[in-house]
């Protein structure tokens, strides 16, 4: 057989997986009375993780042949006006009805929307200003807030977990500039903030604030007839910026490529704060094919929601709560203090979301696949007894 370069990086990569595979038969033909002894054995190699609101299924074959051939001119920069056209077309396809077009001098592109937050952030943040968000909600923009020299107000969630935007507007008649921002579905209680609300606070605020509304978690929102996405139906207030993210259902987290739409003026002061070739030609590529992968995700989104009504079922089968989810995490109230249930994870090979300061019971979930999800619930029972849900 030749010997080409992709046979070689076939064969290099069988190595390692044979491998790994072997040593654990190695080190029990060395120490025999060892392997015996299974308590001496892990569970799993690695630990099931349900801590980052990954996709499960993970990336359409699109997107990894994608990634596969691109990785042949890793030499060369990216041109991203190509994605931000197939954005621009997308959105306006989707909006057709609506007669909506989108330029592409309205996209931004990121390093994922982390990267995006942070343009926002460097773009319409300074000393003087004001970050005005939930609490608790995505933890990433305060930290580019503080950055910034802005002061940075949280503004805990209604008695329903929704945002309180009356809060939020009060705060903002009270400073002189800055940034809102929204995170809808919220992380990591995943809960809604209705688009009526979201409308009657967005012409109330003042012209002075830009608006940021995270969709992070879009496409597992569409079952709700509260929630309608700013650029499915766009606004006409120049000063919102709809941030997105292929980290979720499209399952390219770890390509990093984020998105934000907006008007062409606050595109071009978030632009400036751009770092220079931050998208990654690998990752671009991966989300061209993945953006036109229709199929792909409407799976995705279909396993997500039948995922999240079976971790709902196991819910109420052991008497718990946890939030109304319109994610693809569930936020479980695990009815006493969550860091001790987290150490129970930790201790069975678990990897969980950090603690939620405001939220002392609750725990963030990630949804994994029926099998980690199984595993996840087998772990729970082990904890024996627990306070029921009144």
């Amino acid at each position: 057989m030749t010997l080409n370069r992709r046979n070689l990086l076939k064969h290099f990569g069988a190595g390692i997986a044979a491998s790994t595979l072997l040593a654990p038969r190695q080190a029990s033909a060395d120490n025999r009375e060892s392997a015996l002894d299974s308590k001496a054995l892990p569970q799993r190699l690695e630990p099931i993780r349900l801590d980052h609101n990954e996709n499960a299924y993970g990336a359409s074959q699109k997107a990894i042949a994608a990634i596969q051939e691109t990785a042949k001119g890793t030499s060369r920069y990216p041109d991203p006006t190509v994605l931000q056209k197939a954005l621009a077309d997308y959105h306006s396809e989707a909006t057709s009805s609506v007669n909506q077009v989108f330029k592409p001098e309205q996209i931004v592109l990121g390093c994922g929307s982390s990267d995006v937050l942070r343009m926002a952030a460097s773009a319409f943040l300074a000393p003087g200003a004001t970050l005005i968000m939930a609490a608790p909600t995505c933890d990433l923009i305060p930290k580019y807030g503080r950055s910034r020299g802005a002061t940075v107000t949280e503004v805990p969630l209604r008695n329903d977990h929704g945002h309180d935007l009356q809060g939020m507007l009060k705060h903002s008649n009270k400073t002189a500039s800055g940034l809102i921002y929204v995170c809808n579905p919220n992380s990591p209680t995943g809960t809604l903030t209705t688009r009526k609300d979201l409308e009657e606070f967005l012409v109330k605020v003042s012209p002075k604030f830009h608006v940021v509304i995270d969709e992070a978690y879009h496409h597992y929102a569409g079952g709700s007839g509260a929630y309608m996405s700013f650029i499915d139906r766009p606004s006409d207030n120049p000063r919102i910026i709809v941030t997105r993210t292929f980290s979720t259902a499209y399952g390219l987290a770890g390509a990093r490529v984020g998105y934000a739409v907006a008007s062409t003026s606050t595109v071009e002061k978030m632009a400036r704060e751009s770092l220079p070739f931050a998208l990654n030609r690998v990752g671009m590529f991966a989300a061209l094919a993945a953006l036109a992968d229709r199929e792909h995700i409407d799976s995705c989104i279909d396993r997500n929601s039948n995922d999240r009504q079976e971790f709902m079922n196991q819910v109420n089968a052991r008497m718990l709560r946890a939030l109304d989810s319109h994610s693809n995490f569930v936020c479980l109230n695990v009815m006493r203090p969550a860091v001790e249930i987290s150490e129970h994870y930790t201790k069975n090979n678990f990897v969980l979301a950090p603690l939620i300061p405001s939220m002392p019971n609750y725990l963030r979930i990630s949804l994994g696949t029926p099998d980690e999800m199984r595993e996840f619930w087998r772990v729970w029972d082990l904890l024996g007894s627990h306070p029921m849900s009144m």
